[in-house]
């Protein structure tokens, strides 16, 4: 594919995209046998594909279609379904859901790499369990190390805590409790605590999917670069921040597309009735763009140089989607509109570390409670166009424990509020200059990170807007979101917007950001306190209930007694994707779904 860059000016693109809006028709079509292209765009750069290594939804939404989990989600069935992927059958756990066994099918191969020497690589148990044991290698510093910690694999903690203390490096052939190969086919997990959802981590293959020992020994430092597992894709082509070429893989085994849509689900049943007992993938090429700006991303999609736009880019919204419906003159170029509220949640976290707006006293959360109070989250989703619901808690929607009748008083827009709390504690302006300092006098700035988009900025210059009212001064931090992300990492941002989505259907997933033991991981902010971390590990061990829906409440009181997070929105995503794209479903709680879409090539325009 093309590079989709270009130097015209902003005047040039926007005439651009109205001759193409309103040209309504395509170029001659292409041979039917010509290769199956997927084209799409990521909106930020990708970090890399080692699952151990990376925690960023691009880098993500590659490495399911590379590794495989031992479980997979129904591509059609909503909310979800878990079914076998590299298993044999569903796993079995014990009574305390303390000991899980898997089996797995016989017979699957690694794709071909020459850290093989030539010969066929099958997949086998004691694959995932060193795949499993890199979370815990200190020297690859795993973002999902804490989460995986919370699980308590017997040994593997141990072992971790033997190569920091003695400094050497980890012990990948001593055998632990916690997981275990009792043959060759045969995989036993033992953790300490009860874990009622442990198969939701086994669905994982975005971070769970099998890694081979000679592959990551062969390539070492490079590993990121070189992707291989048993998927239906292998990495072709990688260009850093620019280009990312999938193929089929060519020794994929036989499995073939068989989804179980909801029995109301009339397009999930024509799919199935398309598609069923096709071999996967259905594709043989799938070609990512990273187009950072919504308007060259747009223009790419009207030029049919990209298939999908996912979604459409808010300050777009309302020449596509105009009133939440698909604009006529795309209708009638056969683009189809997909809309969802999408398992997510955008927030804005405080670093509770920084002495000036971290700490648990009154002073310090009457500060963050004020800047909550001071962001006006209606502006906010009219710049998005209408394509967001107000978020009150962390928990996201489509997930277990989302309450939609759950207020926060954080969310709640009052000016009025948040400067009588900032008076009251003595943050006031004592020089006269129009902004407050703080109660010993020194400067009250807000240092908040940001990028340099061009959506991005609109946000911006509302926030600025906002806390100019309460007399709070700004100063942006602008960086590339990848190095946002590090800096976040390292606790060396005071204030950063971002959004997180759901990884499995328990919104349980969603209260990490608060739990104390995940701080620089999930926790952004750093948050820690005792009282909610205590209900947060009662509840990790208890099956779903009315108790444990009580305790999620419970939690997201103390999320707005201390804020440590201002959360912003809950997006509504409006995906759209050309007449030539078909299968197309946004996953909900998962990364891999290339496989199962088709194009017709004989449809797509000639460029």
């Amino acid at each position: 594919m093309k590079s989709v860059r270009t130097g015209l000016s902003r005047r040039d693109l926007m005439a651009l995209a109205g001759t193409l809006a309103a040209a309504g028709s395509v170029a001659p079509a292409q041979t039917t046998d010509a290769p199956k292209v997927l084209r799409i765009s990521f909106r930020t750069a990708e970090t890399g594909f080692d699952p151990a290594q990376i925690n960023d939804l691009y880098s993500r939404s590659v490495t399911p279609h590379i590794f495989e989990g031992l479980y997979t989600y129904d591509h059609l069935a909503r909310p979800y379904k878990i079914k076998p992927l590299t298993a044999e059958g569903m796993p079995v756990s014990s009574a305390d859901f303390k000991v899980w066994t898997v089996k797995l099918k016989p017979g699957i191969f690694f794709a071909d790499d020459p850290a093989f020497g030539g010969k066929k690589r099958e997949l086998v148990a004691q694959d995932y369990v060193y795949s499993f044991k890199r979370f815990f290698d200190p020297a690859l510093k795993s973002p999902a190390y804490n989460g995986l910690k919370e699980d308590g694999f017997l040994g593997l903690e141990a072992l971790r805590n033997d190569a920091l203390m003695n400094k050497r490096p980890f012990d990948y052939d001593r055998e632990v409790e916690g997981i275990t190969a009792l043959d060759r086919y045969t995989l036993r997990f033992s953790l300490a605590r009860s874990r009622p959802r442990f198969l939701y981590s086994l669905a994982g293959g975005d971070l769970f999917g099998a890694v081979a020992r000679e592959v990551v020994e062969r390539y070492r430092d490079d590993i990121m670069a070189h992707p291989v597992g048993t998927g239906p894709f292998v990495l072709k082509q990688w260009r850093r921040t620019s280009l990312i070429v999938l193929e089929r893989n060519p020794t994929y085994r036989e499995r073939f597309y068989d989804a179980e849509p909801n029995a109301d689900d009339a397009e999930g049943h024509a799919l199935v009735q398309r598609f069923k007992g096709r071999r996967l993938p259905l594709l043989d090429r799938v070609e990512v763009s990273i187009i950072e700006q919504s308007q060259p991303r747009w223009l790419a999609f009207l030029n049919g140089e990209i298939d999908l736009i996912d979604p459409v880019p808010p300050d777009l919204a309302r020449a596509a989607v105009p009133n939440a419906k698909l604009a006529p003159n795309l209708a009638k170029q056969g683009i189809k509109a997909h809309s969802i509220v999408n398992s997510d949640v955008g927030f804005t976290y405080f670093n509770m570390k920084d002495p000036l707006i971290g700490g648990l006293g009154p002073d310090k959360v009457a500060l963050r409670r004020a800047i909550c109070l001071g962001l006006d989250i209606q502006a906010e989703i009219r710049i998005r166009n209408g394509q967001s619901i107000a978020a009150q808690s962390p928990v996201v929607p489509n997930t277990y424990g989302y309450d939609p009748d759950f207020r926060s008083e954080n969310s709640e827009y009052s000016p009025a509020k948040a400067n009588a709390l900032l008076d009251l504690f003595g943050y006031l302006d004592r020089n006269g200059d129009g902004w407050r300092e703080m109660p010993d006098g020194s400067p009250l700035i807000l240092e908040i990170g940001t990028q340099s988009d061009e959506f991005q900025r609109q946000l911006d210059d509302l926030r600025r807007k906002n806390l100019t009212v309460i007399g709070i001064k700004v100063n942006l931090r602008t960086q590339q979101w990848a190095e946002n992300l590090k800096s976040a990492r390292a606790g060396k941002l005071m204030v950063w917007t971002l959004a997180s989505s759901a990884a499995s259907p328990d919104g349980f997933g969603s209260l990490a950001r608060l739990y104390g033991p995940q701080a620089l991981s999930q926790n952004f902010a750093q948050f820690k306190l005792n009282e909610l971390d205590r209900i947060y590990e009662r509840m990790n061990e208890m099956p779903d209930s009315p108790q444990r829906l009580a305790l999620f409440r419970e939690i997201n009181k103390l999320a707005v007694a201390y804020a440590p997070y201002k959360y912003h929105t809950h997006r509504i995503y409006v995906d759209l994707t050309q007449p030539w794209l078909i299968g197309y479903r946004r996953p909900l709680f998962w990364q891999e779904s290339w496989q199962y879409l088709d194009v017709d090539e004989s449809k797509r325009p000639v460029r």
